[in-house]
């Protein structure tokens, strides 16, 4: 059964009409109930006569991911465990700021990363989501937080966004264009996936880049994120600039503070002289949230993270913290660890990562789901 999330109005338009013999309009009803009123349901669609949706229902799938678990923080962040087609299962996460609202939505299921401190990156990958299958997570969450409008996404959940190029850009390009989403408002965070930050510069997407360092030298980071064996932060840091230079859009380096790893005097002079010279950059700290399979790495206090970034920004480099949100329901950085697994699932690390790129799937068989 065809799944129309993912698809563009002009291109659901043309199907629905194609296939069922209703005129075009019928078609762009569907779009509009879909990415504009988050109608994850034919039943909902009521501008649409009976037995038109009852033929929708029998014809396509509307939407393919469904919720099957939520965990809810007091500040109102709620992370949700949303099950795919193929019962495999990712996590996204609401997040309501004080003048916007945020969600976190995965790229793929799992990662091959393998980063020392992540929970995510020690699970492997099983497979890359599709474009709607990514878009899908953020009508899901705005279907289900009705009064708050979504305003931001960050493609920092579950997997290496670069390594799913294809679908990833694809789900960008709907956010902005069906969905309404500004490109400014949508940030992709990579490892340092150096060939497709290049490729990226030149997608003329004006989005938020942000590049996760975690240590300011080639020997330590090397040790939490094995990527740099491959892409030493020279090579990184010459895509960074080229990006910059191509897009005129500025770079924040993402840098997980670990007490004793990463966060002493020496790794922020070291930071501070790699990035003073660099023009469109900024530095985000998160103090290290822990998790049940890197428990070797602990939290630094809030004096040693305020000492660090003081001597970061001693060399003028724009320094700041992440507020953070959801820590005790394990949504936060780093913490997007599935709390259930498709039996049998190919969660698996790769081979060097394969050649940096996996084939995004076409998008599985669904059956009809009811709505969540």
């Amino acid at each position: 059964m065809e799944v129309l999330v993912g698809k563009t109005s002009a291109e659901i338009e043309t199907l629905v009409a194609g296939t069922l013999g209703v005129p075009a309009f019928r078609g762009r009803q569907v779009a509009q109930g879909l990415y504009k009123r988050f109608q994850r349901d034919f039943d909902k669609l009521t501008d649409l006569p009976k037995d038109v949706r009852s033929r929708l229902i029998e014809t396509f799938a509307l939407a393919p991911c469904r919720v099957t678990k939520t965990d809810s923080a007091p500040d109102g962040t709620t992370k949700y465990l949303l099950a795919l087609p193929d019962d495999e299962v990712v996590e996204a996460v609401f997040l309501p700021y004080d003048g916007r609202t945020s969600v976190c939505v995965s790229s793929q299921v799992g990662c091959p990363m393998t980063c020392s401190f992540c929970a995510t990156g020690t699970e492997g990958l099983a497979r890359n989501l599709t474009a709607g299958e990514i878009v899908d997570q953020v009508l899901c969450l705005q279907e289900l937080h009705p009064d708050r409008r979504i305003s931001h996404v960050v493609l920092m959940g579950m997997g290496e966004p670069l390594l799913n190029y294809p679908a990833v850009i694809g789900a960008i390009r709907l956010l902005s264009e069906e969905v309404g989403i500004s490109l400014r408002h949508i940030t992709l965070s990579t490892v340092g996936v150096v060939p497709n930050i290049r490729k990226l510069a030149d997608e003329n997407m004006p989005i938020t880049l942000a590049v996760s360092l975690h240590a300011p030298n080639d020997t330590l980071r090397s040790e939490l994120v094995p990527l740099n064996d491959k892409y030493p932060i020279a090579v990184l840091m010459d895509a960074c600039r080229e990006y910059v230079q191509k897009t005129r859009r500025r770079i924040t380096f993402e840098y997980v503070l670990m007490a004793g790893v990463n966060d002493t005097e020496k790794e922020a002079h070291e930071l501070g002289a790699l990035l003073r010279r660099e023009p469109l950059v900024s530095v985000n700290t998160i103090p290290y949230n822990s998790t049940d399979v890197a428990s070797r790495y602990r939290r630094p206090t809030p004096e040693s993270a305020r000492a660090f970034r003081e001597i970061v920004a001693s060399y003028g480099v724009t320094i700041t913290q992440r507020q953070e949100k959801g820590h005790k329901i394990a949504a936060a950085c780093g913490q997007l660890k599935r709390s259930a697994l498709k039996p049998g699932s190919a969660m698996r690390p790769l081979p060097m990562f394969a050649h940096l790129v996996a084939p995004t799937p076409t998008a599985p068989v669904l059956d009809a789901q009811p709505a969540v």
